[in-house]
């Protein structure tokens, strides 16, 4: 499964919904998803995209610096982090929080997240009024002046330990990722560390943000019901004149292959053992991306998924199964499948049936029937998806930063060619014991109190909750 930019629709699809989807599908492919896009780059290395989107009167502008977890370094983890929660600290000419009121007051609602790879802002407004975003971007691109940091440090001190110290799965998520990466910086988590958030300084956001806020490091994207020559002008003219700080410094590590099994052990609190199984991958551009992509529906993918199925209605050993992969990720990711256990069994036994379902996999083709609702599901995520102006922004940015936003028009002939031999191939090659890093989380005690689940691997960190079913 990718991330939030393009969820797969994983649920089952009746006569109706698929002849719909199908000629979504031919549509898509006669006129190509991304012909109406707008690409423009400022002479400062600004690059903007734009799309109009005219079936509802309503806008998104997201700006996205290309600046995660990735780019930090030891001792300085949580970084990203932090200043994504600063840049809603106010400016030289606004007060902490006044900007996410000005656009409440203006009928719209914004928020931030940051990943392994990006840091994201973005607000959804009535189109009418998307000068508004535009502005306060500029401006805290420009002006970034944080009021409170020590109050705000303490709020991410906060939700690390809510989020890791006091979510079993999670941190079970956390210690596999760091055990399979030895290296790369995906080795530590988007919060960062504990003890390195506390020594973080205000300096330090100041430096971080003077290095990678800057234009030449930032796209921009604009999806909605506007008139597109009227709002490259407008992004051009509150852009334009902002200077660049020094390049940001290049990612250079890479992370060895793996050659052998690894393993860790969490013994925390929790109502229920789990267990994280975490494999070497790689990730779009390579010809075992889309394969991957369809291995992890076929294991995992709705109710009559293979590990599902045997798992959970069959065998009645776990309360849930999961497999997701990030095609989309900068750097090499991995393949993760997570299960949690019911009482009393053992995490060897579940281990040894999804072993067991992967060799089936790695020894014989899927059926041409179960390959092909496999790619039903993801070409309904797809084309689904593009129902929603904030989806098809974050689509289009994700794509532009691992290369062009014109690799969309792939996707649906990139799915549809795969084949049974592919997958098995990549199966046979990639989830296997050498390559494999397992985690296992063993009760304590109960929890004194509900934990919250969050994606695997330590994904994206928000500045605040997000649903994000509800844009539109």
């Amino acid at each position: 499964m990718q991330t939030i930019f393009n969820r797969p629709f994983r649920a089952g699809l009746c006569l109706a919904s698929l002849m719909i989807l199908l000629a979504c599908v031919g549509e898509s492919a006669r006129a190509g998803m991304t012909d109406g896009v707008r690409k423009v780059v400022l002479a400062n290395g600004l690059t903007i995209l734009v799309l109009e989107n005219h079936k509802a009167p309503v806008a998104v502008f997201d700006i996205i610096y290309r600046v995660g977890s990735r780019n930090e370094r030891m001792g300085k983890t949580g970084i990203s982090h932090l200043v994504e929660h600063l840049m809603f600290r106010g400016t030289k000419k606004l007060k902490p929080e006044e900007f996410s009121n000005i656009i409440q007051e203006n009928g719209g609602q914004d928020n931030a997240f940051t990943e392994q790879d990006l840091t994201s802002y973005f607000e959804i407004i009535n189109s009418a009024h998307i000068d508004v975003p535009i502005a306060l971007e500029a401006d805290r691109m420009a002006n970034f002046d944080p009021k409170g940091f020590s109050t705000e440090k303490n709020v991410v001190l906060e939700e690390r330990r809510l989020r890791t110290e006091d979510n079993p799965e999670d941190a079970l998520a956390e210690m596999t990722q760091a055990q399979a990466y030895v290296n790369h910086p995906y080795h530590w988590p988007v919060i960062g560390w504990l003890h390195d958030i506390e020594g973080l300084t205000l300096e330090d956001a100041l430096d971080y943000h003077h290095i990678y806020y800057s234009p030449q490091n930032a796209l921009i994207v604009a999806v909605g019901d506007f008139n597109a020559d009227a709002i490259i002008k407008q992004i051009t003219e509150n852009f334009s004149n902002i200077t660049n700080g020094p390049k940001p410094p290049p990612v250079t590590e890479v992370e060895p292959p793996q050659d052998g099994a690894r393993s860790v052990l969490l013994r925390h609190a929790a109502n229920l053992p789990a267990i994280a199984e975490a494999y070497h991958v790689p990730v779009h551009g390579s010809p075992d991306s889309f394969p991957l992509e369809i291995a992890s529906v076929i294991l995992s993918g709705g109710k009559s998924s293979r590990l599902y199925k045997t798992l959970v209605i069959d065998k009645r050993m776990v309360v849930d199964v999961d497999a997701e992969y990030d095609m989309l990720s900068f750097d090499p990711t991995l393949f993760w499948i997570t299960a949690q256990m019911r009482p009393n069994v053992k995490a060897d036994d579940v281990v040894n049936v999804i072993d067991g379902e992967i060799a089936k996999m790695a020894s014989q083709p899927v059926s041409p029937e179960e390959l092909q609702k496999a790619k039903n599901q993801e070409l309904a995520g797809f084309v689904f998806g593009q129902d929603s102006v904030f989806n098809e922004a974050m689509m289009l940015g994700q794509y532009e930063l691992i290369g062009s936003y014109k690799q969309l028009d792939q996707y649906i002939p990139s799915i549809d060619k795969v084949t049974a031999a592919d997958v098995q191939r990549v199966v046979k090659q990639y989830l296997v014991l050498s390559n494999r890093t397992l985690g296992t989380l063993v009760p304590t005690g109960l929890l004194p109190h509900p934990g919250g689940g969050a994606a695997v691997g330590g994904g994206a960190v928000h500045h605040a909750q997000i649903d994000w079913g509800s844009q539109s």
